[in-house]
C-alpha cells in the first residue's frame, strides 16, 4: 500500500511538473520545435504503466462490491459518464490537445457540460472511479486522484481567472466546479452572456 501512495505523489508531482506554464516556456525558449505536447501527453501515459502493474498486477483486500439494483445503477452511472465524455469531444480540439497542431490563443467557452459543471472531465472520471467495485488498493488510488483533482482544478482556475478575469469569475461563482447540482446551473442564454 505504502508503495502504491508513494507512485501516485511521484505521478502526480511529475505531472504538474511539467504541465506547468514556467517549464513549457523555458522549453520553448530553448527548443521552439521541440513537440512539448506530444511529449507531455506520451509521458503521462507511459508513467501510468507501474501504477497499472501496482493496482493489477497483485491482490488487493476486497472491500465492496456492488450488488442487485446497485449493481444496475452503478453501470448506468458509468454508462453515462462514458457517453459524456464522448459527447463533449466535439467541443474541444482534439488535434490541439494531442499536440498534433500548434495551440492557439485560448477563446473563453462554455460547451453544453460545462454550463453544468466547470471540470466535466474531472467529474466523469471520479463518477466512473468511486462507482466501480473496491478493493483496498483501488480506494487508495481512488482518495489519491480525488484530492489531486481537487487541488488541480483549484490551481486551474487560478490560471483561468488570470486569463479571463471577471468573466470566469462569474462563472466559477455560478456553476459547480467538480459535481453538478441541480438548482446551480447555466441556461443557454446565459451561458451565450458570460462569454461575449
Amino acid at each position: 500500500m505504502t508503495l502504491l501512495v508513494l507512485f501516485w505523489t511521484a505521478y502526480f508531482a511529475i505531472h504538474s511538473f511539467f504541465a506547468s506554464l514556467w517549464l513549457k516556456s523555458r522549453i520553448s525558449m530553448r527548443w521552439p520545435a521541440f513537440p512539448y505536447r506530444i511529449a507531455y501527453n506520451m509521458l503521462a501515459l507511459l508513467l501510468l504503466l507501474p501504477g497499472a502493474w501496482l493496482l493489477y498486477g497483485r491482490s488487493w483486500s476486497p472491500l465492496y462490491a456492488f450488488q442487485g439494483n446497485w449493481l444496475y445503477f452503478s453501470r448506468i452511472l458509468q454508462i453515462l459518464a462514458i457517453a459524456g465524455f464522448f459527447f463533449s469531444l466535439r467541443y474541444y480540439d482534439m488535434k490541439v490537445f494531442l499536440g498534433l497542431k500548434p495551440e492557439k490563443e485560448e477563446i473563453f467557452t462554455i460547451s453544453p457540460l460545462h454550463r453544468y459543471v466547470r471540470h466535466p472531465w474531472y467529474c466523469i472520471a471520479l463518477i466512473v472511479i468511486w462507482t466501480s467495485d473496491m478493493n483496498s488498493g483501488k480506494l487508495a488510488t481512488a482518495l489519491m486522484v480525488t484530492t489531486y483533482f481537487i487541488l488541480g482544478s483549484m490551481h486551474e482556475e487560478d490560471m483561468l481567472i488570470d486569463r479571463f478575469g471577471k468573466r470566469y469569475a462569474e462563472y466559477r461563482k455560478r456553476v459547480p466546479g467538480l459535481f453538478p447540482l441541480p438548482w446551480k446551473y447555466l441556461s443557454e442564454e446565459e451561458a451565450a452572456t458570460l462569454v461575449k
